[in-house]
């Protein structure tokens, strides 16, 4: 608990968890991004400085402040001053285009909003577009006229903020831009339960609690890195839970392979995360090799489905170091699977490589039909839905979409996938990527095809879509990024997708490309590759089901 001036208690939030640890050994590391380094003291004074400098805007508690930022250490802070003066924090991740962007800082209603210097021109056109008139403040100077909050913090005090009054349990801390249509954002609304979850599983961590990005915690040793976006929610769950056990976060501003495993090895890294493209990129790298990383502890892959081929083959470099978590921006925790029960249990039985693992902690787990309220039989794919603490609110200002997605307190989560008599899940699509083909109009699942073609000699990276045909209505299209100096045979790759998956998921089309488009975040873009193709800017070679 907090005591505040009048002597009273305050319920402690994940951000005097936070403080708990900066209070102590003050000229310990706290915060890394290159050749920058925060001692907890200096993160601390600096963290009361923003909050002091948001306050001197007119923000009070309740208020939306937008953040379009950039992977650094100001980010960071930021984020946690915003809660400190107890205002909802809204993510604004670079995607949007302009119109989308805009619409999104209007409809969640941000009061201010902080921008990257790098942002800033798009930053200001979206504010301007908003009635609301949002203040405009950057992480440094920058060509827009908005004020430069780095240096407004610096002229401020370096003793915390007055005490604000603690968010109630249907209030929205957080809001995660999920995406949606022009005009109309889907804004994942999250209560400070969230965060409550997240402390409790990192003060109850074990192999399988949860999404803890790893199972113990020594703030004198743990180094977290994280290199996904901040304003992601894999960066988010990150952040958060390397600093609420006092862990040193190391930013990594931008990914790239090389600079990725140079920070694993150079800043002696313990815990980290990876979209499976990015685990991929690694896996790659002529760097990444057995023994290369000795301080490495944990990798949790998640964001994306993974590859069972690739999960192996990251166990043989980086060792048994691997778990896989498994959530989404309406749900930051769903299931995971700890590394030593994936070591273990996936030799035991090898289909677990497929397994994202089994509910977390407090989180309830059923797959249900189309407009069923009923479980499933064991093994019957059908939509997951899912209930728990790390479950939204709702879609912020979106009544409409809050209630199909939310029913009797049960998400639905628009993945596909079946549950095994142990309880652990398996995906096997998302339910708007599932193919329909066939002369009996059967589903193919994306994730198995894209799962198995990642088994073949020279396929770094996989997708499959659904395109028109006018026979079956959709036919399976595949898209392969290929290995530097291999030579892979599209009729080859139908006729082993023939052998292994029978003729429902033999593609009737293949692409060749040296790399698949991601998004910001790191996952495989298909809405690019959609777009791509049906603007005929791809070769479109042919191969005959």
């Amino acid at each position: 608990m907090i005591i505040n001036a009048q002597g009273a208690s305050e319920p402690q939030t994940y951000v005097d968890r936070v403080l708990e640890h900066w209070h102590q050994d003050e000229d310990a590391e706290a915060l890394v991004q290159g050749a920058r380094r925060l001692t907890r003291g200096e993160a601390r004074r600096r963290l009361f400085g923003l909050g002091h400098a948001l306050r001197r805007q007119g923000l009070a508690p309740g208020d939306g402040v937008g953040l379009f930022l950039a992977n650094r250490v100001d980010s960071v802070l930021v984020q946690l001053a915003v809660h400190l003066i107890g205002c909802r924090v809204v993510f604004l991740p670079p995607e949007p285009g302009p119109g989308e962007l805009a619409a999104l800082v209007e409809q969640s209603k941000a009061r201010a909003v902080v921008t990257d210097p790098l942002f800033a021109r798009r930053a200001a056109d979206a504010a301007g577009r908003s009635v609301h008139a949002p203040v405009l403040l950057s992480l440094g100077p920058c060509e827009e006229p908005c004020a430069d909050l780095l240096a407004l913090a610096a002229e401020c005090p370096e003793t915390r903020p007055d005490a604000v009054p603690a968010p109630g349990a249907d209030e929205a801390v957080t809001v995660l831009y999920t995406g949606g249509t022009l005009g109309r954002p889907k804004l994942a609304a999250h209560s400070h339960r969230l965060y409550d979850a997240l402390v409790d599983l990192a003060d109850n961590a074990s192999e399988d609690s949860g999404p803890a990005v790893f199972p113990t915690m020594d703030p004198d040793t743990d180094r977290v890195l994280v290199a996904t976006l901040l304003t992601h929610g894999s960066g988010h769950l990150t952040s958060v839970q390397a600093l609420v056990t006092g862990s040193v976060l190391v930013v990594l501003p931008e990914f790239e392979a090389g600079a990725a495993l140079a920070a694993l090895r150079e800043e002696r890294i313990t815990a980290t995360m990876f979209v499976p493209p990015m685990l991929y990129a690694l896996l790659d790298h002529p760097e990444c090799g057995p023994g290369a990383f000795p301080a490495l502890r944990r990798i949790v892959v998640g964001g994306a489905a993974s590859s069972p081929s690739r999960l192996q083959q990251a166990v043989e470099v980086f060792g048994p170091v691997l778990s896989q978590g498994y959530g989404q921006s309406e749900a930051l925790g769903i299931a995971a699977f700890g590394a030593a029960d994936l070591a273990s249990e996936g030799a035991r039985r090898p289909e677990l490589w497929r397994s994202c693992g089994r509910a977390i902690s407090d989180v309830d787990i059923e797959i249900r039909g189309e407009d069923s309220t009923a479980a499933l039989p064991v093994r019957q794919v059908g939509e997951v839905c899912v209930r728990g603490e790390t479950v939204m609110l709702g879609y912020y200002e979106d009544p409409e979409r809050t209630a199909q997605a939310l029913r009797d307190g049960w998400l639905r989560t628009g993945d596909m996938g079946y549950l095994d008599a142990e309880g652990y899940l398996y995906l096997v699509d998302r339910a708007k990527d599932i193919i329909v083909t066939g002369s009996t109009s059967d589903n193919v699942y994306s994730r198995v095809l894209e799962d198995f073609l990642l088994t073949l000699p020279g396929v770094r990276n996989a997708a499959a879509l659904g395109v028109p045909d006018e026979e079956y209505g959709e036919a399976v299209q595949i898209f392969l990024a290929t290995a530097e100096g291999t030579d892979v045979d599209p009729d080859e790759v139908a006729a082993a997708v023939t052998a292994e998956l029978g003729e429902l998921y033999t593609p009737r089309r293949t692409v060749l490309l040296d790399r698949l488009p991601t998004t910001k975040v790191g996952k495989v873009d298909k809405k690019a590759l959609r777009a791509a193709w049906a603007s005929g800017a791809m070769d479109r070679p042919s191969v005959s089901a």
